[in-house]
């Protein structure tokens, strides 16, 4: 079984490397000088070009909250509660996640795995949204090709609640 084994991981290995395409993504949170802060909602999805939902990314919200509380929220980030969230049960097992802190983080995709696997040849945008209590919303779109033809890093910035956000595409 182990000398069978070998060479279907190997094939397997590189049939991926083969077709591989990667999206990672850059998110910044930036640090706001406000009397009362509070950790942004972030919603990030993939836009088809009619601006539909083709996949979401994550969302970043209040899951500690007693009794899921932290999802009547969600509602704030209106671009993606009015095109994908209220169609969904939370918390979204793999898209779901707490609030993050002020500075970088980091979302990285293959496209062998959910959600890339599914999305077809194309134009898109991945699109972040932010949304935070007594403060204010903003949302951010990167328009990409997909499959990607060539390594490239796409970028835009925020004003107020979002800041730095980089887009790598991997062909």
């Amino acid at each position: 079984m182990r000398k069978l084994l070998l060479p279907a991981l190997v094939a397997g290995l590189i049939a991926r490397t083969a077709n591989a395409a990667d999206i990672g993504l850059s998110i910044e949170v930036p640090r706001l000088d406000v009397a009362e802060y509070h950790r942004p909602y972030v919603a990030v999805w993939i836009e088809k070009a009619d601006q539909s939902v083709a996949a979401d990314l994550a969302v970043w919200y209040d899951v500690a909250k007693k009794n899921n509380e932290g999802a009547e929220w969600l509602k704030d980030m209106r671009q993606w509660w009015r095109r994908s969230g209220r169609n969904q049960q939370f918390p979204v097992d793999g898209v779901s996640g707490a609030t993050k802190p002020v500075g970088k983080h980091a979302l990285s995709f293959d496209a062998a795995s959910k959600p890339l696997a599914t999305l077809k040849p194309g134009e898109y945008a991945v699109v972040v949204e932010a949304a935070r209590e007594v403060g204010g919303r903003e949302l951010v779109r990167i328009p990409f090709q997909w499959p990607p033809k060539k390594a490239e890093q796409l970028t835009a910035s925020g004003e107020h609640e979002l800041g730095a956000i980089a887009l790598d595409l991997k062909p």
